[in-house]
């Protein structure tokens, strides 16, 4: 199955215990989403993220928690991020965790491809819902 829309984030800074060295900037970061479309909800997560000297380029890792509406299917799961920044390149790898579903959305797996376009923020979920009874196996 396949959802989309768009969502607004509101990313804020959070105290980090490392700083970087050598000219990179590590930062640690809190997230807040809102998303619309098919998928109409909030998340809230934590972001790593890693900075180098050259403009545009950086990585991060984050994990969000999403709540809300999935197609009418009602609960939560939760996303894992890895992503990297080179100039124009972006490369972003969104997968929802294993058995991290509740409520409607138990069984949940799938992947979130992200694109953003000026000020615009976009999403493309490609999901299935196993049986609850098939859900932790492999």
């Amino acid at each position: 199955m396949q959802a989309k829309g768009e969502f607004n984030s509101n990313i804020q800074p959070l105290k980090s215990h490392f700083s970087g060295q050598a000219g990179m900037t590590l930062s640690r970061m809190s997230m807040e989403k809102t998303f619309q479309g098919d998928l109409e909800g909030v998340s809230n997560g934590e972001m790593l993220a890693a900075m180098t000297p050259t403009e545009g380029s950086a990585g991060y890792v984050a994990i969000e928690q999403v709540s809300g509406s999935l197609q009418g299917r009602s609960g939560s799961f939760i996303l894992q991020h890895f992503g990297t920044m080179q100039q124009d390149k972006n490369h972003h790898l969104l997968e929802v965790v294993p058995d991290s579903g509740t409520g409607e959305l138990t069984g949940i797996r799938g992947k979130m491809e992200i694109e953003i376009r000026g000020d615009n923020h976009f999403y493309v979920l490609e999901y299935e819902i196993m049986d609850a009874s098939r859900a932790g196996s492999g």
